[in-house]
């Protein structure tokens, strides 16, 4: 039995990984600590909090004396750290939001970690993960290799600069103080409970909604697309079975640029629509509640300063040392997200605060179309 410490639990990650963790690992007592922003949602929680499977605790990772005294109480044997603000149009507009959040606060949970290991005698069997991102190591060209663990660091946004600057936090108290910590680099993410200020959930609640589905530039940003159920049990195995030190990318093995992603959501949901006729009095103003495909409303807005062309992760690493493999292709996965958030209107209208028949405050200022985490 481990006891665990789950940062950003209540994010769209976070929340899968607890649901994966529980059913994967009952015996092990979880916490979970998330500050309660604004793209935290505590509901798919509330079943595990209420039956005390799971105890939560909303609070900022950069609160040192909070996290102190967690770890005093708690002896936290495992630590996942995926707190951070990750909306790469916020940080062009707001970037110190995302060095307090994604420096400091990753800073202070180190140093929490490490005096209540060290006070404990625990250094020798905890474990502490950092979550990170595969735009840290910038961007690719058409031809270029995939991303590998030994690929330089050259972030090109605020919010991949700020989770560098992480990565390169916790490599140092590895190799200052030995902390027992392993960094995971993933591609775009995609799935259930996913914020709709993201690529894939902001087109397809737009599109059941019949608004316009902007496109950055020419639609040609090329992203590797990671259902979050493989993603979680990457991060399970990893943070168990992988090398203290190291560094394991984690990708999906599915490249497509978004023009295609937009493209392959519009037919999804109208093939969705053809199938059950009665999603047509659900949304009303879906082009295909009229028997039009939503491709119809696809558009193309200016692009966005520093806007990465192209990720790739090349997972041999993880595949290799530790046997994991994605399982879920991508048809299937945005065939399986599509229904998710078909079946879960009220989800998704109460996290964004709109009522069901507008969705003018999700607008192209608040969207992040195509970044994953």
């Amino acid at each position: 039995m481990q006891t665990v410490l789950i940062t950003g639990g209540a994010g769209f990650i976070g929340q899968n990984l607890v649901h994966a963790w529980r059913a994967a690992r009952p015996d092990d007592r979880l916490t979970v600590v998330d500050a309660m922003t604004y793209a935290a949602n505590i509901r798919s929680l509330e079943p595990l909090i209420a039956d005390r499977s799971i105890a939560f605790v909303k609070g900022d990772i950069g609160d040192a004396a909070l996290m102190l005294r967690l770890f005093d109480e708690r002896k936290f044997s495992r630590v996942a750290h995926l707190a951070a603000e990750s909306h790469v149009d916020r940080s062009i507009s707001d970037p110190e939001a995302f060095l307090q959040t994604n420096v400091l606060g990753t800073f202070t949970l180190l140093k929490a970690a490490l005096d209540c290991w060290r006070a404990a005698a625990m250094l020798d069997e905890a474990r502490f993960l950092h979550v990170s991102t595969d735009e840290v190591y910038g961007s690719l060209g058409p031809a270029d290799p995939a991303f590998t663990e030994s690929s330089p660091y050259r972030p090109n946004s605020p919010y991949a600069a700020s989770k560098a600057s992480s990565d390169h936090l916790v490599r140092a108290f590895v190799a200052t103080y030995g902390m027992p910590a392993l960094i995971t680099n993933c591609s775009n993410n995609y799935g259930a409970y996913q914020h709709p200020e993201k690529l894939i959930p902001l087109m397809i609640v737009h599109a059941l909604e019949g608004k316009p589905l902007p496109i950055y530039g020419d639609g040609s940003n090329v992203r590797d697309w990671l259902h979050v159920s493989d993603h979680c049990s990457a991060l399970m195995n990893v943070i168990e079975s992988g090398r203290t030190g190291e560094t394991y990318n984690v990708g999906g093995g599915n490249e497509r640029n978004n023009r295609d992603v937009v493209g392959l959501i519009c037919d999804t949901i109208d093939a969705a629509f053809a199938a059950d006729p009665r999603l047509a009095s659900r949304f009303p103003s879906c082009p295909a509640a009229g028997g039009d495909s939503c491709r119809t409303l696809i558009t193309y807005v200016t692009d966005r300063p520093g806007h990465d062309h192209r990720y790739a992760i090349d997972a041999g690493k993880l595949a290799t040392e530790l046997g994991n493999r994605g399982s879920v292709g991508f048809e299937r996965g945005l065939q399986q997200t599509v229904q998710w958030y078909l079946d879960n209107e009220t989800w998704w209208h109460d996290i964004t605060g709109i009522n069901p028949t507008s969705c003018d405050s999700i607008g192209p200022d608040k969207v992040d179309r195509d970044q994953g985490r």
